[in-house]
């Protein structure tokens, strides 16, 4: 076993969905639902026995969360007021699954990026927040489409689940147990989500990335060194989706709102955004970092409220668009895949020796921090 090797980010790799729903769009199909729904329990409604549904706006949208657009894998069904989710084809066991198949599209292009051939792979860990099958594992098609010889798993953090990834690569790579390790998330969260709710029908959009982990012996010249990773959960059912296998005991139960993302969001912002702060500033100063030093906040995109008040406390300023990126305007949350999109899109300028973290939080609770170096 070789103790030697120091774990650094290669590349990073992004498959985004042609289709685009604005919040235009969406707010007149939510409100055409809404419309159907009173009035089709207009009577019910004038006795009291049923609540009257609320329009959306775009102002709504965009106060209570900063998103304008999302990405989706089927835009039709989604504003269809008679479907409001989307309607994917089931393809065979013999055929490529849609999540293997965006998450192949964005771990190629990572590949490509470092120059890197798939046999030199060691690894493949889908890290997603929802996964459409139990098994076989997304991560173990995904490595048999890439043609790697070696193992995958699946792991769901929700929200952290691509940083928890990052972390367990890296800690691969330390061990001498792996030299190249592909963490992929594919984030069909449209799926998950209720278009019906007007408190959360904006929040999500789809998406795939992948990070490539690597031994810094092997990585190309231009890289990124991960100073040190930090995990956190702390449990919570503030964040939940109670959708699973053993709710076919209950058919009945199936089409409850509990069976999508569900939150309370303002306790989620108040508890979550202190929790994370503290944690990337304690982080930091273990690894000799000062924090008000980093270069670029790469955080996870859910919310630009929580992203401002959470970098301000880190850098002790109010940031920058340049020292916090926010793809959140047109991509939504993505869950996991949210920060990776920033860093994807938003480090390219950065010169050798800038330090940045990368981090997300969401369900569980959980929250990861990775803080990386450019180098070359």
């Amino acid at each position: 076993m070789d103790w030697t090797q120091r774990p650094v980010i290669s590349a990073t790799g992004l498959f985004t969905p042609p289709e685009t729903i604005t919040n235009e769009e969406l707010v007149a199909s939510f409100n055409a639902f809404v419309e159907r729904h009173n009035a089709a329990h207009a009577d019910a409604i004038a006795a009291g026995e049923v609540a009257a549904l609320e329009p959306s706006s775009v102002e709504f949208i965009e106060k209570a969360s900063g998103i304008k657009a999302r990405h989706v894998v089927d835009k039709a069904s989604v504003l269809d007021p008679d479907t409001m989710c989307p309607r994917l084809p089931e393809r065979g066991n013999d055929e490529l699954s849609i999540m293997a198949e965006i998450g192949v599209t964005a771990a190629r292009q990572a590949l490509e990026t470092a120059g890197r051939d798939p046999a030199d792979v060691d690894a493949v860990l889908c890290a997603a927040s929802n996964m459409q099958r139990p098994y076989p594992a997304m991560a173990i098609e995904i490595q048999h489409a890439l043609g790697i010889d070696g193992f995958g798993f699946d792991m769901n953090v929700a929200c952290s689940s691509a940083t928890f990834g990052i972390q367990t690569a890296a800690d691969y790579v330390r061990a001498g147990n792996a030299r190249s390790v592909l963490v992929v998330s594919p984030e069909i969260t449209s799926g998950h989500l209720n278009w019906r709710d007007r408190d959360s029908h904006f929040i999500f959009g789809d998406v795939a990335t992948a990070v490539l982990v690597e031994d810094a012996a092997m990585a190309p010249e231009s890289h990124w060194e991960i100073l040190g990773t930090k995990l956190k959960t702390v449990f919570s059912n503030n964040i939940r989706n109670n959708f699973g296998f053993l709710n076919r005991a209950h058919p009945e139960s199936i089409g409850g709102a509990d069976k999508l993302f569900v939150q309370e969001g303002r306790k989620v912002f108040k508890e979550v955004v202190p929790m994370v702060a503290a944690m990337i500033v304690e982080e930091a100063e273990r690894l000799g970092i000062d924090p008000q030093t980093l270069r670029r906040l790469w955080l996870h995109q859910a919310n630009a409220g929580m992203n401002r008040l959470i970098a301000q406390r880190v850098l002790g300023h109010e940031a920058s668009a340049d020292e916090s990126p926010t793809v959140l305007d047109t991509y939504a949350n993505t869950s996991s895949a949210g920060s990776i999109i920033a860093f994807h899109k938003h480090s390219a300028d950065l010169v050798a020796g800038d330090a940045g973290l990368i981090c997300s939080f969401g369900a569980g609770y959980s929250a990861g921090t990775v803080f990386v170096r450019k180098v070359a």
